[in-house]
């Protein structure tokens, strides 16, 4: 019998399971490759994010936004912590000590809270035996546990109440309420992406929210199979980046003037709104803006999402009888001392025979007067004859373009208006040329009027002074003044100049702005007054106080540092509530910036009460300061003066004294304005008559002689 051998078997034995190890090793190894290079899919994700879920964690970190300041310096907006007061009502919230977490004894707790919140504790106890009724885990308290201060929440810390708690939160606060709204608008917060983020909605909010907003940042973690960070485990972090700082063009301290007034005339008037914007005449610069009905943007309590200063476009009326004349004195003839039949003016229908007549605002006009004249009085006349004689539709057209009318300003807000100034006929033409049928905005009168103060270069106006990175402090923009050219000659803006200080510099016969006039101030302006057109009925409104009144103007005249510009729609008794709006910003303004000591770099003069002083020791005193002084009469005291006590004039400026002997001789006028003419007229108890506007070149009655009928004293340009 054949041995087996025992050992051959048991190496063949051996050789196959190696082989099948071995095989069974690379069928693993190449299967393991294949998972991690083709990413295989577990369930319905991939590996990779199978293991990156079990195994980490990424959380977002949502930057600060940026803050907005004023041109001081000053907070107008910026990101502050708030809470939402919650509750826990599960008694499973129990720690491993066996401390409750829970809210156990709801009447202690609601009438704890109800202190703090200064809510009815009932209210608070219904919410949580609700909640304990319903086993729910927790409740939030709705508007009653929004928006918790740290001072509150500090407050109700300091109770140590059980079970309840805060969720924190980010919100943006105004700390000056209701001011500079439609400039600053308001934000919302909202869930993007499981985030949330404050998110602009209008005004400088909204047009900027991405500088504001910042980026996003996030930090990935490793977690243990509880969920819980692994200490001195792998971190990735990628910071946020806080969202820039913006400071504004706008002055607090100007704001509030603006504001003030603003209010003042809303309140008073009742209109439908009122606006007042003030800008910086020679860089472009808005330094105040106000509008009614505001809004506080802590509460979002707006009426309207329109912002009035590039928002609303309408008819503008008289204002824009400005860029009319503008236009037809820069053609190079116009010849202010022409004179026309003011009244009325009759057209014939260029599409059938029918006849239409437009007339001055007052019907019946004031006879045969010069343009110059016509411009003061707001004459809808000269106008329309001047875009027909002096100028053609055409010419009109494009002056109006050339002014940026029709077209955006390309101002940092949203939503601007372009206005319309479309016209065909001739009557269109006329109508347009005293700013009726036509839309602009305020925004485009504030930077067209810029030109008048430049010597004819139009400036951009612009409300961002700078954008600061949060983070490197380094200033990403710069706003600065922009030139948007010259639009008319030097010598076609001194003549404009003159005719706006005519304006107000006049009397209820001679002017329209005589209310704006105030001793020891150089404003210069135009009036407005337009018609509202009623698109419901296809017509225009009838009613005694249907209007859109409106003001335009600069000061002080000589040299422009400030533009207004206010208008207000249906005021109760068409009472011209602009004027007293106007008068006291200007007397703000000019006192804050101390603009009439820089423009005309002369020593301030107090006036005081001259009555019953001798003539002689208060002339040669008076004279002894650079003023010019004109005596009425031969008396030795004085009875009458002008100007008044505690007015505030300067050197080469004129002071009138009334002696107690007048003889109605009449003193040398040549020189003077149109309102130190006509306080010296005043002044002396005679009939008289002023001719045109701006300085006196020639008087009816000689120096020295007596007044023995009416004086007609004829005034022109002082170039």
């Amino acid at each position: 019998m054949k041995k087996v051998n025992k050992n051959n078997d048991r190496f063949r034995v051996s050789n196959i399971v190696i082989f099948v190890t071995f095989f069974l090793f690379t069928v693993l190894i190449v299967r393991l490759c294949y998972i991690c290079l083709i990413d295989y899919k577990v369930g319905d994700s991939t590996i990779s994010l199978f293991i990156k879920n079990r195994n980490t964690e990424e959380e977002v970190i949502v930057p600060a936004r940026g803050t907005i300041y004023d041109s001081n310096g000053e907070v107008l907006a910026i990101d502050v912590s708030s809470y939402t007061l919650l509750a826990y009502l599960s008694e499973k919230r129990v720690d491993a000590k066996g401390n409750k977490n829970y809210v156990e004894d709801i009447d202690y707790t609601s009438t704890k809270l109800s202190e703090v919140l200064k809510v009815d504790a009932d209210d608070i106890k219904q919410i949580l035996q609700n909640g304990k009724d319903n086993n729910k885990y927790q409740v939030e308290f709705g508007s009653i546990g929004k928006g918790i201060t740290e001072i509150i929440k500090e407050e109700i810390d300091n109770l140590n109440l059980q079970g309840i708690d805060f969720i924190k939160d980010i919100k943006r606060y105004y700390p000056n309420g209701d001011f500079a709204s439609y400039i600053l608008g308001y934000t919302v917060n909202k869930d993007i992406d499981g985030n949330n983020r404050i998110i602009g909605e209008l005004g400088i909010e909204e047009y900027y929210n991405d500088e504001l907003s910042g980026k996003l940042g996030f930090i990935t973690y490793e977690k243990d199979k509880y969920g819980y960070k692994i200490a001195n485990g792998r971190e990735y972090v990628e910071p946020a980046k806080s969202g820039s700082d913006i400071y504004l063009t706008i002055d607090s301290n100007i704001e509030m003037f603006t504001e003030n007034a603003v209010k003042k005339a809303q309140e008073e008037s009742q209109a439908e709104w009122v606006l007042l914007v003030v800008e910086d005449a020679k860089t472009g610069k808005i330094l105040g803006y106000s509008s009614t009905p505001s809004f506080d943007p802590n509460l979002r309590n707006m009426t309207s999402y329109i912002d009035p200063l590039v928002g609303y476009s309408y008819e503008p009326g008289s204002t824009m009888k400005v860029f009319s004349y503008m236009c037809a004195i820069d053609s190079g003839k116009y010849n202010g001392d022409d004179t026309y039949e003011s009244g009325s003016k009759t057209y014939t229908s260029e599409i059938d025979d029918s006849t239409v007549t437009i007339n001055d605002w007052n019907k019946k006009g004031w006879g045969r007067i010069t343009y110059d004249k016509g411009f003061a009085l707001s004459s809808n006349i000269a106008v329309a004859n001047l875009v027909e004689t002096t100028i053609n539709k055409s010419e009109l057209k494009s002056c109006y373009e050339k002014y940026g009318f029709g077209s955006s300003t390309g101002f940092t807000l949203a939503r601007e208006e372009k206005g319309n100034i479309d016209f065909k006929y001739q009557i269109e033409v006329a109508t347009a040329g005293y700013g009726q049928g036509i839309n602009t905005t305020p925004i485009q009168h504030i930077q067209t009027l810029t030109a008048i103060a430049n010597d004819g270069e139009m400036l951009k106006p612009y409300v961002i002074d700078k954008i600061v990175d949060n983070d490197t402090k380094k200033e990403l923009y710069n706003g600065e003044k922009t030139s948007l050219g010259s639009i008319a000659s030097p010598d076609t803006i001194k003549k404009m100049k003159e005719l706006m200080r005519s304006v107000i510099n006049g009397d209820n016969t001679n002017s329209t702005g005589y209310a704006y006039y105030m001793d020891g101030y150089d404003l210069i302006g135009k009036t407005g007054t337009a018609q509202i057109f009623d698109y419901k009925k296809g017509k225009y409104m009838t009613g005694d106080s249907d209007y859109i009144y409106s003001f335009s103007g600069m000061f002080p005249g000589e040299n422009p540092e400030i533009i207004v510009y206010a208008a207000i729609r249906r005021p109760k008794d068409a009472y011209n509530y602009i004027a007293p709006m106007i008068k006291e910003v200007e007397q703000n303004i000019t006192k804050y910036l101390n603009i009439t000591e820089k423009i005309k770099d002369k020593e301030e003069i107090l006036i005081e009460s001259y009555y019953n002083k001798s003539v002689n020791d208060i002339k040669s005193s008076l004279e002894s300061k650079n003023l010019k002084v004109i005596v009425l009469g031969d008396g030795d005291k004085i009875i009458d003066q002008y100007p008044r006590s505690n007015t505030t004039i300067y050197e080469d400026d004129l002071v009138i004294l009334k002696s107690n002997k007048l003889n109605n001789i009449i003193p040398n006028l040549a020189g003077l304005s149109y309102k130190e003419a006509n306080n010296v007229l005043k002044l002396m108890n005679i009939e008289y008559s002023l001719e045109g506007s701006g300085y006196v070149y020639e008087q009816s009655v000689e120096p020295g002689d007596i007044v023995d009928a009416t004086v007609i004293v004829k005034l022109k340009s002082k170039y």
